[in-house]
């Protein structure tokens, strides 16, 4: 039996029981007389109260409750013997000295509570010390090789090459190489982000943000409209490495096009090979390259949900699908119904339905996407000099060679209108705005005029918004930034004739393309980025200039 039992005497609840009889009194009738009057009345029974008598059950709940204190006391030491040193040394830091009272540990943990409600609501100013306090602990175990300056070779790594300043940085150790990385971020992201700032404190502004961007999350709907932030004048913009530097190439390029959902650009040329880049206007790695066999490349463009390449060739009727996804390759050698010797010029519609085939004798050609068969064919009178689809894919722009324009329903291809291009001897180039407000046409004499579409479809001789003059040879390139902000107009006969019209003025902007007074070669093609501020050229000497614009609306 343990000691504490032996010692422990049993509570004698006979003798409680004659102590709490004896100190029982009778109620004294004279206290309850009133000063110098008779003896008042007991009240009833009912209005008594039982006078308070100590229970005897509370006293054996108070020694059992000491029984079982000294137990757990007991057993806790029985198993501390059986801990090792490290581990009762560890438990001693964490929870303290509790050998005595545990109840020690109970009082000290509620007491942190309290006092950490207590700290809530003190001020952001004496909040500081304690937050920055946590920072200045000092590290458990450091490595003695991290404390090493080894130096990094900057010379021998393209990507360090560029952050150097001068040639006598070499080699930086990897502090300033830290550091000169956390610049390299800073310039490019024009100051420190909002989510990279470590001391900011949180305020009720940034309560109600948060609560905004939980709003607009919860929501669905096209949030992206028309900035009119863009100025017009100047616009900054950037030069940097050609999209297809790693894959040079003196042939000339047919095709640029930037991707519609990725950050990616695709680049073709009359030297048989489709090549995709990653943009990240530094060195624009080459993701891959696609080569077909005595195909020149006359045209090449994405579908549009981006899963396949359509490609045409300057000499043959064979169109290619390259599936992006399943990497396989295939020739479309003839389309029923067809009856062309060549396919070259095509149009892909924006909703990804229609393929648009330019064909001779004043011919379109409408195919299905999906299954590349033929729905129907229109005709116009003389040739098709260029062609394009409505924003919403329902109606077909084509520019004729006897400078007229002709606008055609998709569904039941039948032709809605047809009117004269204003000064147009005959039409090389049309396009049509992504929000469906503008239709740009561009002639041989290289005067772009710019329509409402709304006047297109009504009347038979609308008058342009704004005729551009800056082009003295025949406009073969026409292109709407995403936004509808600004407007590329370019030729293929003279060198350096490219210009970007700022909308909805419809003024140039004079500071391109003069930029660190290079000049640009005879220009094919151009294109757009849906939404990362990139603009892309394709000239006659095989590169693809790219730009990046800093005012774009998207940037």
């Amino acid at each position: 039996m343990p000691p504490e039992r032996r010692s422990r005497a049993r509570p004698d609840r006979s003798a409680g029981a004659r102590l709490d009889r004896k100190s029982r009194k009778k109620p004294d009738r004279r206290a309850a007389a009133g000063p110098g009057g008779p003896p008042r009345k007991a009240a009833p029974s009912s209005q008594r109260k039982p006078p308070a008598r100590p229970s005897a059950a509370a006293a054996a709940i108070a020694v059992a409750a000491e029984e079982e204190r000294r137990l757990r006391q007991r057993n806790r030491l029985a198993l501390e013997e059986d801990k090792p040193a490290v581990e009762r040394c560890l438990e001693e830091l964490v929870f303290g000295d509790v050998e005595d009272d545990e109840d020690a540990l109970l009082r000290r943990l509620q007491g942190s509570r309290v006092q950490a409600q207590e700290d809530s609501d003190d001020s952001e100013a004496e909040k500081e010390p304690k937050d920055n306090f946590l920072f200045q602990k000092k590290p458990v175990w450091v490595d003695e090789e991290d404390e090493d300056d080894e130096m990094v070779d900057m010379m021998n790594n393209r990507f360090r090459k560029d952050m150097m300043k001068n040639t006598g940085e070499s080699q930086l150790s990897k502090d300033k190489l830290q550091k000169r990385l956390k610049e390299e971020f800073q310039h490019a992201m024009g100051g420190v982000p909002a989510w990279a700032e470590t001391n900011k404190q949180k305020t009720s502004l940034d309560d109600e943000s948060e609560e905004d961007e939980d709003d607009l999350l919860q929501r669905t709907g096209n949030f992206i409209s028309t900035s009119t932030s863009l100025p017009k004048g100047i616009l900054k913009i950037k030069n940097c490495q050609h999209a297809n530097a790693e894959r040079p190439t003196t042939a000339r390029i047919s095709s640029v096009q930037f991707h519609p959902r990725a950050q990616v650009v695709m680049v073709a040329a009359l030297d048989n090979a489709v090549s995709l880049f990653q943009v990240d206007g530094r060195t624009n790695p080459k993701i891959q390259s696609i080569y077909l066999e005595k195909f020149p490349i006359y045209k090449a463009c994405f579908s549009a949900n981006g899963e396949e390449v359509l490609a045409t060739s300057i000499h043959s009727k064979v169109l290619y699908v390259y599936d992006m996804l399943a990497g396989k390759l295939i020739p479309v050698h003839q389309v029923r119904g067809l009856k062309e010797k060549l396919v070259r010029s095509f149009e892909v519609s924006p909703d990804g339905s229609f393929l648009l085939i330019n064909g001779v004798a004043g011919y379109l050609h409408l195919l299905s996407m999906k299954t590349k068969e033929l729905i129907g064919s229109m005709k116009i009178n003389g040739r098709v000099a260029a062609s394009t689809f409505s924003s919403d894919s329902k109606k077909v722009y084509a520019s004729s060679g006897d400078g007229e324009v002709y606008v055609w329903d998709v569904n039941s291809r039948k032709c809605l209108n047809r009117f004269v291009d204003e000064g147009s001897l005959y039409g090389l180039s049309i396009a049509t705005s992504r929000n469906g407000q503008y239709v740009a046409c561009g002639s041989n004499c290289g005067v772009v005029n710019i329509y409402n579409q709304d006047s297109c479809l009504q009347e038979t001789n609308p008058k342009p918004v704004k005729a551009i003059m800056n082009l003295v040879t025949g406009v073969t390139s026409l292109t709407f930034n995403p936004t509808t902000e600004i407007l590329a107009i370019a030729s293929e006969e003279m060198k350096e004739a490219v210009r970007l019209v700022h909308l909805p003025s419809c003024t140039v902007f004079s500071n391109f393309p003069v930029i660190k007074k290079k000049t640009i070669s005879l220009v094919h093609t151009m294109d757009f980025s849906p939404r990362s501020g990139y603009f892309a050229l394709g000239n006659e000497k095989g590169k693809a200039l790219l730009y990046r614009l800093h005012h774009y609306s998207d940037f």
